[in-house]
């Protein structure tokens, strides 16, 4: 009897098993006219590929065979019938002169989506990949470069999993970010290589609980929250929330760790944040809020800032700083930054005034174990 049921069980599972296969169909763009030459535009092709997998009430693939693919701007949207896999073994290259010069590839409207396949993505000098509203989503082992302002933008999406993947652009590349987020929650980024010229990550206004783990970044800005307090508000209120960053190296970036604010009318909260068993290498700027942040000549430095930093962690955050300042703590007068915790730290100064320091400015927290450079504020 009791084999008589295992057989049973079996059978069914290989049975379910073959059904869930059969509901799998792939849709290759070379099928629908694409030309991998790199000189023949094909966005109608991908489009009713993508058109076509969208209706498709199972498991769809779009694939994008090995060869060069000129692209020009596209959005490949939603909702579909099924979940979408959009494949890349190829290489996908922006036309030089894109009909919207704002953005590149978008995904939109999209519940269940996996972009991956080893393939790479140039730019050419646009905005590369945007996610909007997409839900349960994974991005991974892709390549992305020469993009302009970012890499990937994620807008007002949730549950996304960004693991493998290769972000690259010049060091001198303005404003060029890694990864930019904004209105999203559980977006979770691992194993992922950034070099760029500005931010490695930007988590903006409305993201809550960012997990970063198993990242190298550098060159770059390091990875940034905000700036907040600017013009991207919702409600009037700059908020994030939940972030952690962990097991992470920073490699001859101008910042490490970096919160920033403007001196501006505008209220938020930046809280709950933990930064734990990271690495610098010669980091201009390790450990850094800097609530005074102005990029341009145009702020009023009598006014300060509204943003309020609370509950942040900072433990075992280890290795050099080319600054001797490897610790910056400049927060708001109106509101100072509370419970900030320093547990572990080891940064050594690199260069020849002395050993490294911490500068503070209306903090109240703790520290905690091995301090190097000395805190700026009490002890535990």
């Amino acid at each position: 009897m009791g084999f008589t049921r295992i057989l049973f069980l079996t059978l069914l599972f290989v049975w379910a098993a073959d059904v869930q296969c059969q509901n799998v169909r792939i849709f290759n763009v070379k099928k629908y006219g694409a030309i991998p030459d790199g000189r023949t535009e094909n966005s109608k092709a991908f489009l009713e590929a993508w058109e076509n997998a969208c209706k498709w009430n199972g498991k769809a693939v779009v694939l994008v065979p090995a060869g060069t693919y000129l692209l020009d701007s596209v959005k490949f949207e939603g909702e579909c019938k099924g979940y979408m896999i959009f494949k890349v073994k190829g290489n996908v290259m922006a036309a030089s002169k894109l009909k919207d010069i704002n953005q590149w590839i978008t995904f939109k409207y999209v519940n269940g989506l996996t972009v991956a396949g080893r393939g790479t993505f140039d730019g050419q000098g646009y905005k590369s990949l945007r996610l909007e509203f997409i839900r349960n989503g994974k991005l991974q082992n892709i390549r992305s470069i020469n993009s302009q302002n970012a890499h990937i933008s994620i807008f007002a999406s949730s549950n996304l999993n960004i693991t493998n993947v290769k972000l690259s652009a010049p060091q001198d590349s303005p404003n060029t970010d890694g990864i930019k987020i904004s209105s999203s929650e559980e977006i979770r980024i691992t194993r992922t290589s950034i070099s760029t010229g500005d931010d490695c990550v930007a988590i903006l206004n409305g993201s809550k609980n960012t997990h970063i783990s198993q990242v190298f970044c550098g060159p770059g800005h390091g990875i940034s929250v905000g700036s907040m307090g600017g013009n991207t508000l919702i409600d009037n209120k700059d908020i994030v929330v939940g972030l952690a960053v962990t097991n992470s190296t920073f490699t001859n970036t101008s910042n490490g760790l970096r919160i920033k604010t403007w001196a501006s009318r505008y209220e938020g909260l930046a809280s709950g944040f933990t930064y734990e068993d990271i690495i610098m290498n010669d980091v201009e700027h390790p450990i850094i809020i800097d609530q005074q942040y102005c990029p341009s000549s145009s702020c009023d430095s009598k006014t300060a800032s509204r943003i309020q930093i609370r509950d942040i962690t900072y433990s075992n955050i280890r290795g050099t700083s080319k600054s001797k300042a490897a610790v910056t703590l400049n927060c708001s007068s109106i509101v100072p930054c509370n419970n900030i915790v320093l547990k572990d730290i080891r940064l050594v100064y690199t260069g020849n005034e002395g050993p490294a320091s911490s500068i503070c400015s209306n903090v109240h927290g703790y520290s905690y174990g091995l301090q190097n450079p000395p805190p700026c504020f009490r002890s535990a």
